[in-house]
């Protein structure tokens, strides 16, 4: 991983704090191309009372009206938890070119954890996927969230 990647993925893990401060599972990403942001966004389920706003697809629609275009090719899309099936065939159907993710997702990823997507040969667009980028820092945020969560309860 480079150092291009680890700022962005700092960039995922600032909007993941923005929804943690709002009560959403800290989740964030970000959509770049040319080093430049077209979209970025974080966990936003609750508040926007949407079960398929997710930060990946917050970030997909983002970057969509910035392109005007649902293809979002030679992109790199920086998110600091392993996708599900949900944001999974959503980055393939925009094209994405490639993934990187910080902690995994033992309960739903579909980059490997659980399924993965990514790699089923039988799909017709393929995305190179990067984990573990700050996994550390990303897996904390989400066991900090929880662990604040249930002592609420």
């Amino acid at each position: 991983m480079s150092e291009v990647d680890l700022h962005w993925m700092r960039h995922a893990i600032e909007l993941a704090r923005r929804g943690q401060a709002t009560g959403e599972v800290p989740v964030g990403a970000v959509i770049v191309k040319d080093n430049r942001i077209i979209g970025e966004g974080w966990n936003q389920p609750i508040g926007l009372h949407d079960p398929s706003a997710h930060a990946e697809m917050v970030a997909l629609r983002e970057a969509g009206k910035t392109l005007s275009n649902y293809r979002l090719l030679d992109t790199t899309l920086y998110v600091t938890l392993e996708p599900c099936v949900m944001c999974a065939g959503a980055i393939m159907h925009a094209r994405i070119g490639r993934v990187v993710y910080g902690a995994n997702d033992p309960k739903a990823g579909a980059a490997g954890s659980v399924v993965d997507i990514f790699s089923n040969a039988k799909l017709n667009h393929h995305v190179t996927v990067e984990a573990g980028l700050l996994a550390e820092e990303c897996g904390e945020l989400l066991k900090q969230f929880f662990k604040t969560r249930r002592k609420s309860c």
